[in-house]
């Protein structure tokens, strides 16, 4: 069902100092240099949990797709991101759902174009091993390319240590087992940014530099 407002209210007290909010036009500068350098054209987008909405916004500004899809469990923050002006051109056909991931991982068929990015930032440490087990092999057929954040154990206890922050609904993974459970269905190309083994091998990759794969 999504977070109701507690949650946002606690977790996204100050949203513009918060990473993927505050900064969200350096993320999407950041994606869309490397994808530039290696002549990587994104027409189709997808938000897997695009919360208060504002670096889907921001990718949408920046790559014009024109097809983009968004999903959002909260009512709460759905709402809210529906108050952005989110399609930035009218050539966009935008389509937002309220609905989670492993919903919309269950409602995929075989069949059916990909999309060409996925954005998935802080997702993954709301769902159970079982949920990801389920949704990932589905997102590598569906997804040519991901856009993907998720805190790791360290990093929650960092947070804790240095910001006086604990999301007491976070599952904890350590770097280990989410680079084991992503392995089988995605490619490590660079900070963030995975390729669908489905779609691509180091024959077919676009990037180029084999080095960072792994």
């Amino acid at each position: 069902m999504g977070f109701d407002q507690t949650y946002w209210d606690k977790n996204y007290s100050e949203p513009e100092t918060m990473d993927g909010i505050g900064n969200a036009k350096a993320h999407v500068k950041y994606l869309k240099a490397m994808l530039d350098v290696e002549y990587v054209d994104i027409s189709t987008i997808i938000d897997l949990g695009f919360g208060y909405g504002y670096l889907f916004k921001e990718m949408l500004k920046t790559f014009k797709p024109h097809t983009a899809v968004g999903i959002e469990p909260s009512e709460y923050a759905f709402k809210r991101a529906q108050k952005l002006k989110l399609k930035p051109v009218p050539s966009t056909h935008l389509s937002l759902h309220q609905m989670d991931l492993l919903t919309w991982a269950r409602e995929q068929k075989p069949k059916g174009e990909p999309f060409d990015l996925a954005i998935c930032t802080s997702v993954f440490q709301y769902l159970t091993d079982k949920e990801l087990k389920e949704i990932l092999p589905i997102l590598s057929r569906k997804v040519k390319f991901i856009y993907l954040t998720v805190p790791t154990d360290s990093e929650f206890a960092r947070q804790v240590e240095d910001l006086d922050f604990k999301d007491e609904y976070a599952i904890h993974r350590s770097r280990e087992k989410y680079q084991k459970m992503l392995r089988p269905y995605f490619t490590f190309i660079s900070s963030r940014f995975l390729e669908s083994k489905h779609f691509f091998n180091e024959e077919t990759t676009p990037f180029t530099d084999h080095l960072y794969r792994y």
